[in-house]
């Protein structure tokens, strides 16, 4: 499902990426673990089209993603990503419900489409009573399900994660792992999680760590 290939990033005289080769299949669960400044973050925002590498090569599925031009690129991360982050980045003027809809609307499916799928979502996640209301009204695990509902909107074929509890207590954090694991047995999405948390990366399909910009084990 995802394929890189010698894949280098620098900022400046700093390489955070030095030659990055990676496979993942189609329905796993890997996290990505590291210390700090290890190039996690930077690696999973090149494979989700979000930043430009320096040399290499990504593939998802079959599309080789440097044949996309700008707009192919941005239509092809709305309908084949979902990104799902620390802060959940959730719209204030809008409901639960009009948060998760919004990427369907972008994607340009119809209303039915996008609201039907938007309703399914929010009550497998259990906020079907918490629809209509806005996330400051929500507790911060009610917000990152919210958050994970968007990503998967439009049936991405894979999910990114980067630190996704973070924020989140001992409680949300472990119902939120457990539900990754129910969403890949129903939607059968491949996931790909940077994490520092133990947790999360022991359950996890296959643990990649990082250090100084390369894969170690």
């Amino acid at each position: 499902m995802i394929r890189t290939l010698n894949i280098t990033k620098s900022f400046g005289d700093l390489q955070v990426l030095k030659g990055i080769d990676l496979e993942i299949k189609e329905g796993e669960i890997i996290s990505i673990v590291g210390a700090s400044g290890a190039g996690k973050t930077t690696l999973l925002q090149i494979i989700g089209t979000l930043m430009q590498k320096d040399q290499g090569k990504v593939w998802i599925g079959d599309t080789d993603i440097d044949s996309l031009r700008e707009k192919q690129m941005a239509k092809f991360r709305n309908q084949k990503i979902g990104f799902v982050f620390q802060f959940h980045h959730l719209l204030p003027e809008f409901t639960a419900f009009e948060n998760v809809c919004i990427p369907g609307f972008i994607a340009k499916r119809s209303r039915k489409e996008v609201e039907a799928r938007a309703n399914e979502l929010l009550s497998f996640l259990g906020l079907e009573a918490r629809l209509e209301h806005k996330p400051k009204e929500l507790s911060g695990g009610e917000q990152q399900r919210v958050a994970v509902a968007r990503a998967l909107v439009n049936d991405p074929a894979v999910i990114l994660a980067d630190e996704p509890s973070g924020n989140l207590d001992s409680q949300n954090k472990t119902e939120l792992h457990e539900m990754f694991f129910v969403l890949r047995e129903k939607f059968n999405q491949t996931f790909v999680i940077v994490t520092h948390d133990k947790e999360l990366a022991g359950m996890s399909d296959r643990m990649i760590t990082m250090k100084d910009g390369q894969i170690i084990t």
